[in-house]
C-alpha cells in the first residue's frame, strides 16, 4: 500500500507571556473515538512510541498528523489519525493534557 504524505505542525509555543497552547483543538470531541495520554519522565520513550505509531499508520495508508514539540522539533507532542478519530498525546508539562 502506498503511504500518504503526513502533515506536521505545532500546537504550542513558548511566548513572552509563557507557554501558549492550542492542544484543546487537537481533535474535535465529536470526532474523537479515543485519545491516549502518555505520561512519563524525559527520555522514557513517549516520543519514540508516537513516532513508531505514526510510521506504522503512514505505511498502512492512513492520514497521519505529527504534532511537533515547539521546544524540540525533533520530538513529538502528539500523533493524530483523523480518519480513525484517534490521538496519542504527550500529557506531561508544559502541554498538560488531562482526561
Amino acid at each position: 500500500m502506498t503511504a500518504l504524505p503526513h502533515i506536521q505542525y505545532f500546537l504550542g509555543a513558548n511566548a513572552p507571556t509563557g507557554f501558549y497552547s492550542l492542544y484543546d483543538h487537537l481533535l474535535p470531541p465529536e470526532q474523537a473515538r479515543a485519545i491516549y495520554i502518555l505520561k512519563g519522565g524525559p527520555g522514557c520513550g513517549k516520543s519514540t512510541l508516537m513516532r513508531k505509531i505514526g510510521a506504522w499508520a503512514q505505511e498502512a495508508g492512513l492520514e497521519t498528523e505529527l504534532i511537533l514539540c515547539s521546544g524540540d522539533p525533533g520530538s513529538l507532542d502528539a500523533v493524530v489519525l483523523p480518519d480513525k478519530g484517534v490521538a496519542i498525546v504527550d500529557g506531561t508539562a508544559p502541554h498538560v493534557v488531562v482526561p
